[in-house]
């Protein structure tokens, strides 16, 4: 017996260890963080590159000035409302479907964008890329894995929404006000790196989708949206819509807003504080032109361009934060981000020397790149492994909540002052 047990012995550690190879193999490898950038911060760029070209956009299409901007509204609405829907798809169908809807739309919003004689048309082509971009921007924060590597996406944002207009500007004035509002698919490149390194499966024992709560979460972000344009009303259906919202959380705890996330304090309180950032980046972003233009005699070209330096200044702050942030602790990455968050409006508001408002927009870029990269680990992290796409979602939505509130209170102060 002790010569079978030896001879039936051996076979099993020698099985063991050529069995690992092959799944070693199959294992996916983590994607580069440059890869991750390249797939997500190019919407940045879109989103902002029509803030300049607007009255080109306008005579092209036949309307008023004005009535273009809703192209920027859709857009912001689309990423807003696709955020958590595309979260909930890359939780149920996995990264592959994820990702291949999400360059599908890129593909065909930018294509009748190119085309779109009419701006309802186009509304819906810019419908289809931020949607799309939201779908991508999901996918590429659910494979950070880490404050620095997640820091590394942020800074991007920060980045290419800085250079945007200048982007767009440069791009219609060279080809087309539709080339510079296509500049979101160069994200496609990054596609087949992705595809190459990451887990493209589905997961398994996914629970069957919940279509009435996330028509409710639709439809409240809507008319959140749309609070900048339709204050009152849109004030009201925001309330109409939230109360039957919050007696559905309540009566199907697992659903498309799981009531674990909402009793998580790390998470709730991670993606208020992105929402409260953003609003404030947002409306100094777009507060602190004016305020120079009052205040000095600058041309707007030395605005422009002293604002655009102050950003990817704050946008590279913002990346050294977050590298730094795995050395420590939670309380003082969170008592850095509300201190400067907090001297951004303050300088803004007090500064008697005008060329300081410059440094308003690092500060501003700064807290909120830095805070989305840190507080969406910690939000995440908090929540269990299931919800987390579902957590990444619903703290983008909160953070491009805070990119829709911010120009309506820059409005309210430019009419104000």
């Amino acid at each position: 017996m002790s010569v079978l047990t030896q001879t039936h012995s051996r076979p099993v550690p020698q099985a063991a260890s050529v069995t690992p190879p092959p799944t070693a193999a199959r294992a996916p490898r983590q994607v580069p963080a440059v890869w991750l950038a390249l797939l997500a911060t190019p919407v940045a760029a879109s989103a902002n590159s029509p803030v300049l070209i607007l009255p080109d956009m306008a005579g092209s299409l036949g309307i008023r000035t004005a009535t273009a901007t809703w192209l920027v509204t859709v857009f912001a609405w689309a990423m807003a409302v696709g955020t958590p829907l595309m979260a909930a798809l890359l939780r149920r169908r996995g990264l592959g479907t994820t990702l291949k809807l999400s360059a599908a739309l890129v593909v065909a919003g930018t294509a009748v964008l190119a085309a779109a004689p009419w701006l309802p048309l186009a509304m819906a082509g810019r419908a289809a890329q931020a949607a799309g971009g939201a779908g991508l921007v999901t996918a590429a924060m659910s494979l950070a894995g880490s404050v620095r590597r997640m820091g590394v996406i942020t800074a991007g944002f920060g980045t290419l929404g800085a250079v945007g207009p200048l982007l767009g500007s440069a791009v219609a004035g060279t080809a087309s006000w539709r080339v510079s509002l296509a500049v979101g698919a160069v994200a496609l490149l990054a596609l087949p790196a992705v595809l190459r390194r990451a887990d493209l499966s589905a997961p398994r024992g996914s629970t069957p989708f919940d279509g009435r709560g996330a028509a409710l979460l639709v439809l409240t972000a809507t008319a959140l949206v749309l609070i900048p344009r339709y204050p009152l009303p849109a004030v009201a259906a925001a309330l109409a819509t939230a109360v039957p919202l919050a007696l559905h959380i309540r009566a199907h705890p697992t659903g498309f807003v799981p009531m674990a996330l909402l009793r998580t304090r790390a998470f709730v309180l991670s993606a208020a504080l992105a929402c409260t950032f953003a609003t404030s980046y947002f409306t100094l972003l777009f507060t602190v032109p004016q305020l120079l233009g009052e205040r000095t005699d600058w041309s707007a070209a030395t605005i422009g361009t002293g604002q655009l330096v102050t950003l990817l200044v704050g946008s590279a702050l913002s990346m050294a934060l977050a590298a730094a942030s795995a050395r420590m602790s939670r309380p003082r990455v969170l008592t850095i981000l509300l201190t400067v968050g907090a001297l951004a409006p303050l300088t803004a508001a007090l500064t008697p020397w005008a060329p300081l408002l410059l440094l308003v927009a690092t500060l501003a870029v700064f807290t909120t790149s830095a805070g989305q990269a840190t507080l969406m680990v910690y939000a995440t992290k908090a929540a269990p492994d299931a919800q987390r796409p579902t957590g990444i979602g619903l703290f983008n939505l909160c953070y491009q909540l805070g990119g829709a509130f911010g120009p309506a209170i820059a409005a309210a102060v430019a009419l104000g002052g």
